[in-house]
């Protein structure tokens, strides 16, 4: 029988939403428990994450309610940490690669990622910067790494969807109009091939599945208009 998983998130994090790709994908069944960023429970800190930040797992020990973790559990944190871990659980989802040559290529991806494109991303969503340049490209049209999805899709997947709300949508903290160049910008030839694989990862049904585009942008617009005021 598989030990209890219970991943604790929120909604409006794409490094949690990560993690229910990769569960997803895995066709795994856990526990999920939504913590309230703006007034964290004081068990979260002492029990789950000393520094209170999501996502977060428990793994292992007693089926507990997710508000009362047992000291028994195993707790990890930091995305691409908990990605690689589910998939050492679950080998069989061929989340990562048995071959080293490609269980190295998914984890460069993978850093590529947080180096290249989320924290630039982040930067000129937040208005730190006066162009974004989206140059990470992936390996094939389909997937980031081999001919399967892995946990690199699942990485990058998140952002991705955060990325055409920002163009569609024009919500950020920066000028009027911004994002909608930043759409037309992708339409550039050069970034064929990222806008292709960027469609097929937003088609994929434990994106949809786990996706909510509207609570996100009305978020975010909200956010935005009272950083304004």
């Amino acid at each position: 029988m598989p030990e209890q998983l219970t991943l604790y998130s929120h909604k409006l994090s794409p490094y949690s939403h990560r993690i229910e790709l990769a569960l997803a994908e895995a066709n795994v069944e856990y526990k999920a428990y939504q913590v309230d960023l703006f007034d964290k429970p004081k068990w979260f800190a002492a029990k789950v994450n000393p520094i209170g930040k999501v996502p977060a797992i428990a793994y292992g020990g007693p089926d507990v309610d997710p508000s009362d973790p047992s000291p028994l559990s195993f707790k990890l944190t930091e995305s691409n940490v908990i990605l690689q871990f589910v998939a050492e659980l679950y080998p069989e989802s061929g989340l990562l690669p048995k071959d080293p040559v490609e269980r190295a290529k998914v984890l460069f991806f993978m850093d590529t990622v947080d180096r290249h494109f989320d924290r630039p991303g982040n930067d000129w969503m937040g208005g730190r910067t006066e162009s974004y340049d989206g140059g990470l490209l992936s390996e094939s049209d389909e997937f980031a790494v081999g001919d399967r999805y892995t946990i690199a899709d699942a990485c990058i997947a998140p952002l991705l969807s955060r990325l055409k709300i920002t163009y569609e949508t024009d919500i950020g903290g920066f000028p009027v109009g911004q994002g909608i160049k930043l759409g037309e910008a992708l339409k550039a030839p050069k970034y064929a091939k990222f806008m292709k694989y960027a469609q097929v990862m937003l088609e994929r049904p434990s994106l949809r599945d786990t996706n909510d585009e509207t609570y996100l942008a009305e978020f975010w617009k909200r956010l935005i208009t009272e950083r304004r005021q």
